[in-house]
């Protein structure tokens, strides 16, 4: 890799504002803990900068498996019952 080009690349807590919950990873996002930037004490007593993000795997209906599944053949049916199906012209 050519130095001095790429961002800095570290240690950052991503927290879910949905759920709650937060967990380590290494990212470019915020690559130091500047006075301006946002920090966490993490459980191993070090500072890392932090990224709040909305939703992620931990509150996705999706990955928590409270998604719901739409039925489509129904809407299908109910559509051509009320409009009537169409023939070949």
């Amino acid at each position: 890799m050519k130095p001095g080009i790429h961002p800095a690349y570290g240690p950052v807590v991503f927290r879910d504002k949905a759920g709650g919950s937060a967990f380590l990873t290494r990212s470019t996002l915020a690559g130091s803990t500047d006075a301006g930037a946002k920090a966490v004490v993490w459980e191993d007593g070090r500072t890392y900068p932090v990224v709040d993000v909305e939703i992620s795997s931990a509150s996705h209906p999706f990955f928590t498996g409270t998604a719901r599944v739409l039925d489509t053949a129904g809407r299908v049916e109910r559509f051509e019952k009320r409009y009537g199906r169409r023939g070949a012209h």
